[in-house]
């Protein structure tokens, strides 16, 4: 359970927002129609799983996209017969963290429709993680000539030359603009990253990994355009943004957009200046999220507030409409 957050905000002049805060969230409950066919059929199973470990503690498990009769609404990730991770219907792979160094593991996945439907599980794929070197400090050399193509409207494919390391690079990290969104095994020099928006420009690096952790400094970058697509295209602003003042705070509710993926942090503006960043621990919201800042300027302080997320591809959505809150 995710607890509602305080953000304070001194009194000042300029009015800035301190950190810290965690989020309340609310799940939205849909309401189906009586004479509408309950859904009994399960999607078909997930394929072409694969898992590879990423470092001594992590494995990047990924797969193909299962079908339903209507929609995939998520993916469960089991290791062994406990469920470790679920994600949204739209994403194909993730990573496991937290695991133990020199360890057999096997990961499986099943796909799951809104109905609660689930396929069977697919094929348990085996991985072992590497041996902790704790006094390995030294990072891998840098991945060289990065190099990409767009393939299609939501997706490029990277290439590069091998990064080196005084052990075993384990890994290769495909960056957006600084945010990690895609990993391959150390034994790969090529990367398809699905999961792009149409007519969007997106700037690429890449950076090897050891089972120590430690990572090499980015490649060269390389800039790719994705070709544009009929119509507007999906929204990326929050939307249903209100924002309500009590006695000591100001809460906020609104819907976060649609994605490919997990909307995990959200951008707070106040009077057009960034003040904090929300960050959820957990999961996101499934639903509606809420949060909530105490505040200590005087009564009749006036705030104009918006937000924007930050999207699965590493690129920042647009601004929700602004509100305007008077402190109370």
């Amino acid at each position: 359970m995710h607890h509602p957050p305080t953000h304070s905000i001194p009194r000042s002049t300029t009015r800035t927002a301190l950190l810290g805060a965690a989020a309340a969230l609310l799940f939205l409950t849909g309401c189906s129609d009586p004479g509408e066919k309950k859904d009994t059929e399960p999607p078909t199973t997930p394929t072409g799983l694969t898992a590879q470990a990423g470092s001594a503690t992590s494995v990047h498990v990924m797969w193909q996209p299962a079908k339903d009769d209507r929609a995939v609404n998520g993916y469960e990730v089991y290791e062994k017969d406990r469920k470790v991770k679920t994600v949204a219907g739209d994403r194909t792979m993730v990573d496991i963290d937290g695991l133990s160094p020199s360890t057999a593991y096997t990961f499986s996945v099943r796909a799951r429709d809104a109905a609660g439907n689930l396929s069977e599980a697919t094929a348990a794929v085996p991985v072992t993680t590497p041996a902790p070197t704790p006094d390995d400090r030294k990072a891998p050399t840098t991945p060289a000539a990065l190099r990409g193509t767009v393939d299609g409207g939501r997706a490029v494919t990277l290439n590069w030359r091998a990064a080196s390391d005084n052990l075993k690079v384990t890994a290769y990290d495909v960056y957006q603009e600084d945010t990690r969104i895609h990993s391959v095994s150390g034994a790969e020099t090529t990367a398809r990253v699905p999961g792009l928006r149409p007519g969007t420009v997106y700037t690429f690096t890449v950076r090897a990994r050891d089972a120590g952790e430690n990572s090499s400094p980015d490649s060269n970058a390389v800039d790719l355009t994705t070709p544009a697509a009929a119509g507007k295209g999906p929204a990326t602003a929050p939307t249903g943004l209100t924002v309500t003042a009590r006695k000591g705070s100001v809460d906020l509710s609104w819907l976060p957009p649609k994605a490919e993926g997990e909307i995990a942090s959200h951008e707070l503006y106040l009077n057009g200046k960034l003040a904090t960043t929300i960050v959820w621990g957990g999961e996101p919201p499934a639903g509606k999220a809420t949060y909530t800042m105490t505040v200590t300027d005087p009564p009749g302080t006036r705030y104009s507030v918006k937000l924007r997320a930050k999207l699965p591809d590493g690129k920042w959505g647009d601004f929700s409409a602004q509100r305007t809150v008077v402190v109370q």
